[in-house]
């Protein structure tokens, strides 16, 4: 009898592990297809089964998973972006060809483009900053003067934050509109820069899953004017009121971009008109934001993905109402990573669920002003938010480290 499998394409350091063990808590044998499966660490650490292949190429997957056909009941297929939202598409695609459950491509395609994603939500009615697409340093400036300082400069296509910074005056407008159209040469690709109203008030994010708003959390970001995320929590401290209008306005979101199957994670600013859409992800959200949601709702929303992802029904129903939060470690400067201390006096701190660096000592720091800034993570849990927020701030004050300045050749 074949081994039922599921496909993962690429691979994920932090939400790649967890589908690893969810799949095989529900009796599947996971195989990732990833062009370089040895950045991923726990697919050797695991054992896990991996296939070289070249993920940006539809065909080659498609020969891989037909092959493996052969061997293998494939129950379903996801995967991992990476930098690029597009590559959900593909995956779509892959679901579609073989006949198993998954999003509708089109649906995915029209979100992954953030461009278009914000002419959809408009036309549908849904508040959205004012934007404009451009592909030249006189665009901007045109747009610019149409939407008025300060504005998000960000390419229209990506994810993580990745080139997205605040530009409050001529220079740092100036100064991103080079770094992108430069980024979009080196990339031989046309650039397509989206110029977008800064909308400020509190950020919070909605996680869904099919047509059912699960969770709600908050986030705050750090090293203006960029954006590299320095905490989340759920659920977000909203007021009833506050919490229905940003489930109505997602579900309205949903409906807009056609994104009926699956998780999506839909992102707000609460400004004075109410919470107006930044980017809606038509995947889940990543990092440590599926663990908060267990650890405040008891719903493991990677363990409910795969089992939609296989034909099964999924549960996303609250076992209880706990405060989780994560703070991630963030360095102030670029370096050598000379030595960490206090993370395991941090993890032995009552309500610490988890104390973890992504990088190693002697690492080289070069900060990007987005995610891989981040070089670790604190996450607490309790039944309250003052509690939490004490524990948290207890075991952060416990973790240090200390960075070298690279020498001036180096920098």
């Amino acid at each position: 009898m074949s081994r039922r499998a599921l496909i993962l394409v690429e691979g994920h350091r932090t939400s790649g592990p967890l589908y690893v063990e969810a799949a095989q808590r529900l009796g599947l044998h996971p195989i990732t297809l990833a062009a370089d499966p040895t950045q991923y660490d726990y697919l050797a650490a695991e054992s896990i089964e991996a296939i070289r292949v070249d993920t940006e190429n539809f065909d080659a997957l498609m020969h891989v998973c037909s092959r493996l056909r052969v061997s293998h009941d494939i129950a379903g297929i996801t995967g991992f972006a990476g930098g690029d939202e597009s590559f959900y598409v593909t995956v779509a695609k892959l679901c579609r060809h073989f006949d198993l459950p998954g999003p509708t491509p089109a649906s995915i395609e029209r979100c992954s483009d953030k461009f278009t994603q914000r002419q959809f939500l408009a036309q549908a009615g849904v508040p959205v900053p004012a934007y404009r697409l451009a592909a030249t340093a006189k665009e901007v400036e045109c747009s610019v003067a149409e939407i008025g300082l300060p504005v998000i400069l960000k390419p229209a296509e990506g994810s993580g934050s990745s080139g997205v910074r605040l530009c409050r005056d001529v220079d740092e407008l100036a100064e991103h509109t080079t770094y992108l159209l430069g980024r979009a040469h080196k990339c031989r690709s046309s650039p397509r820069i989206l110029v977008e109203e800064f909308a400020q008030g509190p950020f919070y994010d909605a996680a869904t899953m099919g047509n059912v708003v699960i969770a709600i959390g908050a986030a705050d970001f750090d090293r203006p004017p960029y954006f590299v995320p320095c905490e989340s929590m759920f659920p977000a401290p909203l007021t009833d009121e506050e919490h229905e209008r940003i489930a109505d306005v997602s579900l309205s979101c949903l409906r807009a971009l056609g994104l009926g199957w699956g998780p999506a994670n839909i992102e707000f600013r609460w400004t004075k008109r109410g919470p107006v859409v930044m980017e809606v992800n038509a995947r889940l959200p990543g990092w440590t934001t599926p663990r908060l949601i267990q650890l405040a709702y008891g719903v493991d929303i990677i363990n409910e993905h795969i089992k939609l992802v296989i034909g099964d029904e999924c549960d996303l129903r609250r076992r209880h109402s706990h405060t989780s939060a994560a703070r991630f470690l963030v360095p102030d400067r670029d370096g050598i990573l000379d030595r960490i201390e206090g993370a395991s006096l941090a993890a032995a701190e009552p309500g610490v669920v988890e104390v973890r660096f992504y990088v190693e000592p002697e690492s080289t720091i070069v900060r990007k002003g987005d995610y891989r800034d981040m070089i670790g993570h604190v996450i607490a849990a309790s039944p309250s938010r003052t509690r939490t927020e004490a524990i948290l701030q207890r075991a952060i004050d416990l973790v240090g480290w200390s960075i070298t300045p690279l020498p001036p050749s180096c920098e």
